[in-house]
Parts: C-alpha cells; structure tokens; sequence
C-alpha cells in the first residue's frame, strides 16, 4: 500500500488532530484569546476612566448617550436613531488599542534589541554569514581588480 493510499485511509479525526496542534494554529487561538481580554481591559479603562475625564472637560456630555432621532415614516413604529455617540467611543477605543499595541511592540523591540547587545562584547551587532555566491562574486571582483 502506498504512502498516498494509507493518507487517504486515515480518519478525519487523525487529520484534524494533527492541523489542530499545528504551531501556527495554537499560536493563532493563544493570540486570539489574549486579544479578546486585552479588548475587554481596554474597553473598561475608556468607558471607566477616559470617557469621564473627557466629559467632565467638555461639560458633562456622555458620549454614549449622544444620538440623533431620526423622524418615522411610520407613525406606529419606533423611530429610528443614529448613535454616532456610540461610534466616537469604538474610534477612541481603537486609538487607545493601537497606542498600547505599538507601546508593547516599542518595548519588546527595545527589549530585543538589547538582548541582542549583550550577546556580542563590543556591543556591535553580528555581521550576516556571506552566501557562497556572494564568496565567488567577491573572488571574481577581487581577480579582476588585479588585472
């Protein structure tokens, strides 16, 4: 039996187990997760905290409160409206999710970058190991130069 034969023999349950624990695939659901949290904390401090603040500078006005009532067509249903107070805040939450994110990837470069410091005495950071065509090209150069 060949290997193609076994493959397709095998139960759905086995190849789904094995794309499942896939690396990229656990890294993807951990990050989803994390993000879902972090979404949550973030709301909190803009609803909690920023938005307040925010109020109390522009006269007591709750954002999520501001709404404009449209007018019905039809007498016995309930106006539509347009909360536009509820789209500000998703826009402050958004710039307050990137500020953290690029905060967090400043920091982990920065991190990284003095890790990658102390790896080397000098403090330099290591010159890339040549490619062997890159070898060839330099020797030719370096035969021609002579010439």
């Amino acid at each position: 039996m060949s290997k193609k034969q076994k493959k397709e023999r095998r139960p759905i349950i086995n190849e789904f187990r094995e794309f499942i624990s896939r690396g990229s695939v656990m890294d993807l659901a951990v990050g989803i997760i994390i993000g879902s949290s972090f979404t949550a904390i973030v709301n909190s401090v803009v609803k909690d905290i920023i938005t307040p603040i925010i109020s109390i500078l522009i006269g007591g006005i709750d954002f999520s409160s501001l709404k404009i009532v449209l007018p019905s067509f039809f007498p016995e249903a309930e106006p539509p409206v347009f909360s536009y107070g509820l789209f500000l805040q998703a826009v402050m939450n958004f710039f307050i999710i990137a500020v953290c994110v690029f905060a967090i990837i400043k920091f982990m470069n920065t991190l990284k970058s003095k890790i990658e410091q102390e790896k080397n005495e000098d403090g330099s950071s290591p010159e890339p190991e040549k490619s062997t065509e890159a070898l060839l090209l330099e020797e030719i150069r370096d035969t021609l130069k002579g010439k």
